[in-house]
């Protein structure tokens, strides 16, 4: 929806004029010319948060932007970014598929001509557009090393293109450089070396191009977006070289790797995957914002979610974006959500997962108390008391509500500091003699924020059937019994490690295993028998939500698997 007044950096532009205006001396008279100031690159990338990326569409690698399986970007879909609080978008495209040879490097003008008229239609819902060359980095960028000279000629002819089509587009344009810098070959010192020549031949191209490009907001990325402090420190001496007040700095985050794909045990949001985070948002911050360089978190999310959001249970990842949202906030740092469609429907424009987009957008202004779990397990005639732990965040308990109803503290649950315990009168009368699975949604309130849900779920033993198979297509019959499969080890008779990543027992979700609750099956993908030695016995154990396992024994011989509980 287009807003009605000046918003943004429009709003800013405004405002810095009224400024000056009011701090312009007294005998200025009525027609004596006022400077309105150019807002900053900080100012600039600060009227950017919160912001969007238009992913898998102008970036898909084939015959154009629906390639990936996502519809073509329209009018109506900003209209949708902008009604969910976005305020500005990531652009990614992927130049060199439709770029002629050398010397000139031509780009497609039919592609150029989209990307336009894309950037044009974002600008015209008051978004303020981030437009960077994309999987150009690991199509040809990345030979450097080896081809040097061409791929400068390239990369250069490139930025020439694009700056001189966007010379005259407002400042509410940004340009970056090259998302995700990689090089074939080559350490990472060395990588550093190629991206910060490449770094300055897009600040040199942009900057002669002239027009707007003369003092428009430039985002430089480090090698591979990483924020690990050398990669950092090499860009901000890249930063400093150049010495432009209008460069900003971009890394991405994904988070803690295990936890980010769910492998090794990552099952949940833990310290360490905090201590990941916090380290990564106070790197940043000491290296660039607190030295006056704006940061733009250019892609974050979940590694799991290329696959599907599933991978990752969903309690642990309200509580990674609500920590992400928070660091964010209190470093200074500018988020942009990657979405390749997984999150907003491009054309539906509904939020697949409510409460997830509920938790990113709350953590825009303030914090939201979470817990330590979201989930409860009752056997059903068998229940005790169970304790949660409270996370505050800073926010106070107020009480714990069912079906809207505030249930009586003392009678159905007693709270002391942090320890929320739930009695066992209360999850036996909610769970009953009732069928398993969900039987009520608890909702712990805090004075602020979101409330946290908690799920009271009636589980009894899975139980595990033998079957055959091959490597191809292999399942184990199960019936879940209300529980929940969280992860998987796998290991031979000599208790060393099978399967892929043989560093850990844990294997990865859905990589190498999934879950399929509706057909009562626990699948094996092939990438997993692929690195299973022939003729030798695995045992797997399976790892429940609910503290249970259960242990399963495969063969692979050849292409056949047989199994056995």
């Amino acid at each position: 929806m287009r807003r009605t007044l000046a918003t943004g950096l429009a709003a800013l532009v405004t405002a810095t004029a009224l400024a000056v205006t009011a701090a312009a001396p007294a005998s200025a008279g009525p027609g004596r010319d006022r400077p309105v100031r150019t807002p900053s690159a900080a100012q600039v990338v600060a009227g950017m948060q919160p912001g969007w990326n238009l992913g898998n569409t102008l970036d898909a690698v084939g015959a154009d932007e629906t390639a990936w399986g996502n519809p073509r970007a329209t009018r109506e879909l900003f209209d949708a970014v902008e009604d969910a609080g976005f305020r500005s978008v990531r652009v990614p495209v992927t130049f060199g598929q439709r770029t002629g040879p050398a010397p000139d490097y031509t780009v497609d003008p039919a592609l150029m001509d989209r990307v336009e008229e894309v950037v044009d239609l974002a600008l015209d819902e008051d978004l303020v557009v981030l437009l960077d060359v994309h999987h150009d980095s690991w199509m040809w960028a990345h030979q450097m090393p080896t081809r040097h000279d061409e791929v400068v000629a390239q990369f250069r002819a490139t930025w020439e293109q694009i700056a001189e089509r966007f010379r005259d587009h407002p400042r509410t344009l940004l340009l970056e450089s090259l998302n995700e810098p990689q090089f074939a070959g080559v350490d990472d010192a060395a990588g550093d070396v190629l991206l910060d020549e490449l770094n300055r031949v897009f600040h040199e191209v942009v900057r002669g191009s002239g027009g707007g490009n003369a003092d428009r907001v430039l985002v430089l990325p480090t090698l591979h977006t990483n924020a690990g402090q050398e990669r950092l420190d090499a860009l901000a001496g890249t930063i400093d070289a150049l010495d432009d007040a209008n460069l900003a700095a971009t890394v991405h985050y994904y988070g803690y790797w295990p936890f980010s794909v769910n492998v090794a045990g990552g099952t949940r949001f833990d310290a360490t995957a905090l201590a990941d985070m916090t380290g990564t948002f106070d790197r940043v911050r000491e290296t660039f914002v607190d030295q006056g360089v704006p940061v733009v978190l250019g892609e974050y999310g979940l590694l799991g979610f290329d696959r599907h959001t599933g991978t990752i249970e969903q309690g642990e990842k309200l509580k990674f974006f609500e920590e992400l949202g928070h660091q964010a906030r209190a470093a200074g740092v500018t988020t942009m959500l990657w979405d390749n469609g997984q999150h907003l429907g491009r054309t539906s424009f509904a939020w697949s997962d409510p409460a997830l987009f509920a938790q990113i957008s709350s953590s825009w202004s303030g914090r939201s108390g979470v817990a330590s779990t979201d989930q409860v397990f009752v056997e059903p005639g068998a229940a005790t008391d169970q304790t949660i732990t409270l996370q505050p965040n800073g926010r106070k308990f107020r009480d714990l509500r069912l079906d809207g109803r505030q249930l009586k503290k003392g009678r159905d649950y007693a709270i002391s500091g942090t320890a929320l315990t739930l009695h066992a009168s209360l999850l036996d009368r909610l769970v009953g003699d009732g069928p398993t699975g969900t039987r009520a949604e608890l909702f712990v309130r805090y004075g602020g924020g979101l409330p946290w849900r908690v799920e009271v779920v009636a589980a009894t033993a899975p139980v595990l059937q033998a079957a055959t198979g091959t490597t191809a297509d292999f399942a184990v019959p199960t019936a879940f019994h209300g529980d929940r499969l969280a992860t998987m080890e796998a290991r031979y008779a000599d208790g060393t490690n099978a399967g892929p990543h043989g560093w850990t027992s844990y294997k990865e979700y859905d990589v190498t295993f999934a879950p399929d609750e509706d057909a009562g099956r626990i699948v094996l993908r092939p990438a997993f028998f692929a690195e299973v030695t022939d003729g030798a016995p695995v045992t797997l154990t399976f790892h429940f939500w609910s503290g249970r396992t259960v242990t399963y024994e495969v063969t692979r011989t050849g292409t056949e698997v047989t199994g056995t509980p």
